[in-house]
């Protein structure tokens, strides 16, 4: 609860404005009312989410009681530690505001974009959605794709039969596997083609049924692309489509499909577009400032995009 050295303590000092001091199984709050009773609720919250869940961490109660206190309700981050996907592996949890919003449109919409920076959990969380509804039998498959494209750098020739060509470029999507099958289960659905992960391009000429689709790093799709894998999902199929439109790695003068899509399907029912910002980083909290860094240097970060977009929880109508 509180924290390595009481962390926990200390940041809930600084962002509250109050002193605080723990005395055995007391602590004592000191500000004004106001304040005191902002740091009373959170820690009412943390308290509530522990019982609830014993296996929460220190990093999950360190990122419960960072949230954002304006956008929040009487009682921040009750509502986000009850929106649990739970895996065959693991239960996972949003972690943030943004996160409740990005699984709560995965849960009713057929269609799901979602557009932010690293380490808000993009990808992760699209994965455990995705393994949950395999788990649930909502869905008969789970296809993954990313398109191959290099990140700057030129790999030149790759040895291996084709498998191990694309292999480094759909790495992050079998890690994220990984985290949520156990190995024996992973290898088996695999092999019946239960789970299968491939290049975008190998999307082209199928029909894909009664299955959960993910297609990430979508910034580095084409807008013929985009078009080519939203008019693959066929019956009882769901999909999301996540990217990060700030590392573009597509030749210049090349649009990307992401970016063109959100203004062709704005006026489309039945689908959402949620834009994850720096507050929903859930990696090293280093992450989160250097993200911000390179906001402010570019001067057209997420923050400036979701200006010219609708908010997070908009739905397209």
């Amino acid at each position: 609860m509180f924290g390595q050295n009481d962390r926990n303590l200390l940041t809930l000092q600084e962002r509250c404005g109050i002193s605080l001091v723990a005395r055995g199984d007391q602590l004592m709050l000191d500000g004004n009312p106001e304040s005191v009773q902002i740091a009373v609720d959170l820690l009412s919250t943390a308290i509530e989410s522990l019982k609830r869940n014993p296996d929460i961490d220190q990093a999950d109660v360190a990122l419960l009681l960072k949230q954002d206190l304006a956008a929040h309700d009487e009682r921040p981050g009750m509502e986000i530690q009850e929106r649990v996907v739970h895996t065959y592996r693991t239960a996972v949890r949003a972690k943030s505001h943004g996160q409740l919003a990005y699984l709560q449109a995965v849960s009713r919409q057929d269609i799901v974009f979602c557009i932010g920076p690293a380490g808000t959990g993009k990808t992760y969380l699209a994965v455990a959605s995705a393994v949950s509804a395999l788990k649930r039998k909502e869905v008969s498959r789970i296809v993954l794709a990313r398109p191959a494209v290099e990140a700057g750098e030129q790999l030149g020739f790759l040895p291996g039969a084709l498998e191990d060509k694309v292999d480094p470029y759909l790495r992050p999507l079998y890690d994220a596997l990984q985290e949520m099958l156990e190995p024996e289960r992973m290898l088996r659905l695999q092999s019946m083609k239960v789970v299968e992960v491939a290049p975008l391009a190998f999307m082209r000429g199928r029909t894909l049924n009664e299955s959960f689709v993910i297609l990430d790093e979508a910034q580095n799709t084409t807008p013929a692309q985009m078009k080519m894998f939203l008019t693959r999902l066929g019956a009882g199929s769901q999909a999301v489509i996540t990217g990060d439109i700030t590392q573009i790695d597509l030749p210049k003068g090349q649009p990307s499909g992401l970016i063109e899509v959100r203004n062709i399907l704005r006026e489309v029912d039945g689908l959402d577009f949620i834009h994850l910002s720096e507050r929903d980083v859930v990696r090293n909290p280093l992450v989160q400032r250097i993200v911000q860094a390179y906001e402010r240097h570019d001067g057209t970060g997420v923050e400036q995009e979701q200006a010219s977009t609708p908010p997070s929880t908009d739905r397209a109508t």
